[in-house]
């Protein structure tokens, strides 16, 4: 059966490594934006780009699951393993794909570190931008409460720093 099944295979982890470096190109992008001046619209470009290539990375997901299902084979790291090991006792081409599966698994490792510094970035700059309406709205930062339910209850007494003419 892996005779049939490989060629698909082949092709999916193919098209995958370029997926995954568009989306590696994506968040080394967003980095660059966020350490420069954040600018809203390319950030949501950005954002829009990345959710469509995790939408086509989630297929390869659900197509690679396919195929080791048809070897009987778990969807996990383990089940390509073995995938590739039987592929290789069928005498079958096993080093380029299998040269291409360690530089996605190399790529998103990397995307996967890049994807959480941008996620923290993106944190400190909400939180930043919060703070500035907070001062804005003439709400102190000391005099936030916590109710019964543990959740942080700010100073309902504000007055607004803008003045109107």
């Amino acid at each position: 059966m892996i005779e049939k099944t490989w060629p698909i295979a082949e092709k999916l982890i193919l098209n995958t490594l370029q997926l995954t470096r568009q989306l590696y190109q994506e968040l080394v992008q967003e980095a660059e934006l966020l350490k420069a001046s954040p600018q809203v619209e390319l950030i949501d470009n950005i954002t829009t780009n990345k959710k469509q290539l995790v939408v086509q990375l989630e297929q390869f997901n659900l197509q690679c699951g396919q195929i080791l299902a048809t070897e009987k084979l778990p969807n996990n790291q383990d089940g390509i393993k073995e995938y590739f090991q039987r592929a290789e006792a069928a005498e079958l081409p096993t080093t380029e794909t299998k040269n291409t599966w360690s530089q996605i698994q190399l790529i998103c490792s990397e995307c996967r570190t890049l994807n959480e510094q941008n996620g923290a970035g993106i944190e400190l700059l909400a939180y930043h931008a919060k703070r500035s309406l907070d001062i804005l709205k003439g709400k102190t930062r000391g005099l936030n409460t916590y109710g019964p339910d543990g959740v942080a209850k700010g100073d309902s007494f504000t007055h607004t720093l803008t003045f109107y003419l």
